[in-house]
């Protein structure tokens, strides 16, 4: 398990929501990148150095601060569009060989390289910049079909990373909790939203959505 790429956006206009910029452009870059825990969310900061997020009401802070995606996954997509999708091009910060992503376990810890540790948070949900960027009509619903939406990463242990860096998975918590349920629950399946009130490390406002879905 290892990193193929560390990508870093590139900002770029942002006419599919409004807003003035998007970062979802993302480019592998050479050299280490630092990674710490950003500040709250809100702001825009995000994990890696040189990156930042732009819609500060959804994307950024310490829920957010890196998100992942397997390259196997990429290649799967490409063969459907039938077009090359390079790393970074799902606007991911890393693009990961020999890991599974989507079967991770919210709270899962991973050890890149020698010094970071980051921890699975939860799934990314889609939106009008994914679409608008990949120039797909219907994107958000055939991506939120495929439940493989790759994983939000928080900071645990902070540190440079670089491609070709190994992966290990030092840590799994004792449910079964994948970031694939955590977005079935969130996206086509909300029946099973209770069922993510095993995972401790799922971000407050799903495990609240989680708990009114019990109350119904």
């Amino acid at each position: 398990m290892k990193l193929l790429s560390v990508n870093i956006g590139k900002p770029r206009p942002n006419p599919w929501k409004g807003l003035g910029a998007t970062g979802i452009d993302k480019r592998p870059v050479d050299g280490p990148v630092s990674v710490s825990a950003p500040g709250p969310k809100g702001t825009g900061a995000v994990g890696l150095a040189g990156d930042r997020a732009y819609d500060v009401k959804h994307h950024g802070g310490p829920d957010q601060a890196v998100y992942a995606y397997a390259r196997e996954d990429l290649d799967g997509w490409q063969a459907e569009l039938g077009r090359p999708l390079a790393n970074g091009t799902f606007g991911e910060n890393l693009t990961t060989l020999g890991l599974d992503v989507n079967g991770a376990l919210i709270g899962e810890r991973w050890r890149i390289g020698s010094k970071v540790v980051l921890e699975v948070s939860c799934p990314r949900i889609p939106c009008a910049t994914f679409q608008g960027w990949l120039e797909r009509d219907g994107w958000i619903k055939r991506f939120t079909q495929a439940a493989l939406p790759g994983a939000y990463l928080r900071v645990i242990e902070p540190g440079d990373i670089r491609t070709g860096d190994p992966v290990e998975i030092v840590h799994q918590p004792a449910h079964n909790v994948t970031v694939a349920l955590a977005f079935r629950a969130e996206t086509l399946e909300p029946d099973l939203l209770p069922q993510l009130l095993a995972a401790d490390s799922l971000p407050q406002e799903i495990r609240e959505k989680a708990r009114r879905r019990m109350t119904r």
